[in-house]
């Protein structure tokens, strides 16, 4: 692991890629779990960022969020065809996409596995809860320790830092969006008690069956934001920020040579 990420992470010979100044963890899902369950079961914090090219795009374009991707997240996992493209594009090997929503169900089975409790945060009213009910069905023993929706004032969230820590979970994950999940995390980091905190978008929703997911064949044929636009035509306007991201890593690589 490099300076640049925070320094309690990820062991120190983790591969990296750098795409438009942001450092990505090359790992695979395996290691990537592998890794984040040695961490969990030992205490060890560990604020993970799953990156696709929106949010690299985002981190390029806003330097406060960049800053934050770069020396308070200890994980930059490349969540997104894009990101993975960018990275063997730039010459580094980005082995496979390690997508947040997969990574999110392969955590909560490791939970489940390993008796570590784990707190639901985000999304709409209900939602959470219908998320929690759905993953004790799929991991019998997964223990859901509290919910919170992510509808809040400023003044709750003092409450809200202390529910998550009194709840005792060791696995935080945070469906607010993003960048407001992880900025989120990183201003209440110090005081928040689990080991793992994670942003997970929009995972509630797909995991309580709210959202559908694509279609394994077009996740398969990286054909996914398709899937996404098609089923919500207004994420059009964030959608722009795909061949904006292909041009800059284009332009990225002209500059190196």
């Amino acid at each position: 692991m490099t300076n640049s990420h925070a320094a309690n992470a990820a062991s120190e010979h983790t591969p990296v890629a750098s795409i438009l100044g942001i450092e990505v963890d090359a790992l695979t899902m395996d290691e990537s779990v592998a890794l984040l369950r040695q961490n969990t079961l030992a205490g060890k914090r560990t604020f993970v960022v799953t990156a696709n090219a929106e949010i690299v795009m985002m981190a390029h374009e806003n330097k406060a969020y960049g800053d934050l991707l770069r020396h308070k997240a200890d994980l930059v996992l490349p969540d997104g065809a894009g990101t993975v493209w960018a990275g063997n594009y730039l010459g580094y090997r980005v082995p496979e996409r390690v997508a947040g929503y997969d990574l999110y169900l392969r955590l909560l089975k490791e939970a489940a596995r390993h008796d570590l409790p784990v707190y639901f945060f985000g999304g709409t009213p209900g939602i959470a809860e219908a998320a929690a009910e759905e993953g004790r069905r799929r991991w019998p023993g997964l223990r859901v320790v509290g919910c919170r929706n992510g509808y809040f004032q400023a003044e709750e969230e003092e409450g809200i830092v202390e529910a998550i820590n009194a709840s005792g979970a060791k696995m935080l994950f945070a469906a607010l969006g993003a960048p407001k999940q992880e900025q989120w995390l990183d201003r209440y980091a110090d005081r928040l008690r689990p080991s793992l905190l994670m942003g997970i978008g929009g995972s509630f929703d797909v995991l309580a069956g709210k959202v559908q997911r694509a279609p394994k064949w077009m996740q398969d044929a990286r054909l996914e934001w398709l899937y996404r636009l098609l089923k919500q035509p207004s994420r059009l306007g964030r959608m722009m920020a795909l061949p904006k991201f292909v041009l800059a890593v284009r332009r990225e690589k002209s500059q190196k040579k």
